[in-house]
């Protein structure tokens, strides 16, 4: 408790950047050729590939505007034509958690209460509680004969992309203690269906966020904050608090994507193709890793003299990760080329700015000198430095969350993931509990300062592979949409 303590008095430093990564510098820019024999390579990978998706989000926030509307109808108002909520109703048939016997003749208020509430539907039924209910629970895509949950397209997706040669397809999703249940009801009543259609067989695991990850908050004056029964409130930690969910997973190769960036399978094709890619200059820079890393033991191990092979791993590391090394002393030179060698890998996808330039890849310094790849979020960066708001304003590219990586290194091992977290990049945050303001602390986050000491190559991916969504009203875009309209 101490630690977190200190961390709210003394805060968190921001991060000293280089520039903001970019295709010039930085971001790879594969051209047809190249991404070809990447998913080439992929393809003919024998390893164990698993999912990772992270799903314990709740939906109450993509329903925020339902509540509102909802609040407001029960009050005795009329919906502004001009609102979310108004929209929403107005559209009610193109959702695919829409049926004719259920929501026609319903009132407004009707409408919106059966979609987050208890309220019950024309025809009788109960409620669909979307409020109270994880994203991954919802339906969110409709097809000539069946309707799929967001938690069903990762089924799909995975059949497509993260398959064994044996046709196993593994899938780890984080959920909540008080949903996981009604995840594993789902996964019982579609397995067989996309097994057969895909002819592959599933092996689907959960787990929970570890409470212990949990952090105390804190009253404005830094001292703990008490409830009404005077026990101190603890938070979750945020998805940093899931490394360990990470850490614990088995495999060679480990996609990681967030629960609700899925598309409609008609426009699935080059989401399959990119991660594949993706994947394959996983496998590419990792075997060039191994290689070094056994040269270095070889040559550590014999104490003889090798700068030409010193100087390749040096251009190795500033070509693929802008791993730029400082004024080390010769005699460990090959020792700390082996360390910053041996760390997790991952190659993680970006998607070109369209609106205003935030959080994302950044080219940053290290606290030994040398330089990495990292992605930021907003609050690791000094808005009141002129050359950071110059580097954020130059940025093109944003943080999908669309990651490969591999946790085993060169000898087979896992890694130890804690080693390779910063403990200085977590996040803090101004809440409110039962009216009363706080502050909250959040664990460096898992694509954040979690990973901040991996080896990171960033690619550039198109927009058509991200496809989140945030609010209801986004399963409204042509991408979550049957067909263009």
């Amino acid at each position: 408790m101490d630690r977190f303590i200190e961390n709210f008095k003394k805060g968190f430093p921001f991060l000293k950047l280089v520039a903001a990564a970019t295709p010039s510098r930085g971001i790879q820019v594969m051209d047809e050729e190249e991404r070809r024999a990447a998913v080439d390579r992929y393809e003919g990978f024998t390893g164990e590939a698993v999912k990772f998706v992270p799903a314990s989000g709740a939906a109450s926030r993509m329903f925020k505007d339902l509540f509102e509307g909802r609040d407001v109808l029960a009050s005795g108002k009329e919906l502004d034509p001009a609102s979310k909520a108004h929209k929403f109703v107005e559209n009610i048939d193109r959702f695919a958690f829409y049926t004719k016997e259920d929501f026609e003749g319903l009132t407004p208020f009707g409408v919106l209460d059966h979609v987050i509430g208890q309220g019950a539907s024309a025809a009788g039924r109960a409620g669909l509680d979307y409020g109270n209910r994880p994203k991954g629970q919802v339906l969110f895509h409709r097809y000539d004969n069946e309707v799929r949950t967001a938690f069903e397209e990762h089924l799909v997706e995975g059949a497509l992309y993260a398959r064994s040669a044996s046709g196993k397809v593994r899938i780890h999703f984080t959920v909540s203690p008080a949903h996981q249940a009604g995840f594993e009801k789902i996964l019982q009543e579609t397995v067989a269906k996309y097994e057969e259609r895909f002819g592959c067989k599933y092996d689907i695991s959960f787990s929970v966020q570890d409470p212990s990850t949990d952090i105390i908050a804190v009253n404005e004056d830094n001292t703990p904050f008490l409830k009404a029964d005077g026990k101190p409130l603890y938070r979750p930690g945020g998805h940093g608090a899931l490394l360990g969910n990470l850490a614990a997973v088995d495999g060679d190769i480990i996609f990681l994507k967030n629960i609700d960036n899925v598309v409609h399978q008609r426009l699935l094709d080059e989401t399959v193709i990119w991660k594949k890619a993706l994947a394959g200059k996983l496998l590419e820079v990792r075997s060039v890793i191994c290689h070094y890393l056994h040269a270095l033991d070889e040559l550590m191990e014999a104490g003889v003299d090798d700068p030409c092979l010193l100087d390749e791993i040096k251009a190795f590391l500033q070509e693929e990760f802008c791993v730029a090394i400082p004024n080390v002393p010769y005699r460990i030179l090959p020792q700390y080329l082996h360390a910053k060698l041996n760390r997790p890998v991952r190659v993680c996808g970006m998607v070109r700015n369209e609106g205003e330039p935030g959080g994302g890849p950044y080219i940053v310094y290290d606290a030994d000198g040398a330089t990495s790849l990292q992605i930021l979020e907003g609050a690791q960066l000094d808005m009141n430095d002129p050359d950071t708001v110059a580097m954020l304003k130059g940025s093109t590219h944003f943080n999908p969350v669309d990651i490969v990586c591999c946790t085993v290194d060169y000898l087979g091992r896992k890694f130890d993931l804690q080693k390779f977290v910063d403990p200085d990049t977590g996040f803090i945050s101004h809440k409110s509990y039962e009216g009363r303001p706080l502050k909250a602390q959040e664990l460096p986050g898992l694509w954040n300062g979690s990973m901040s000491n991996w080896n990171t190559v960033f690619v550039e991916v198109p927009l058509i592979t991200f496809n989140p969504v945030k609010t209801v009203l986004d399963l409204l875009r042509p991408e979550h949409q049957p067909e263009t309209l």
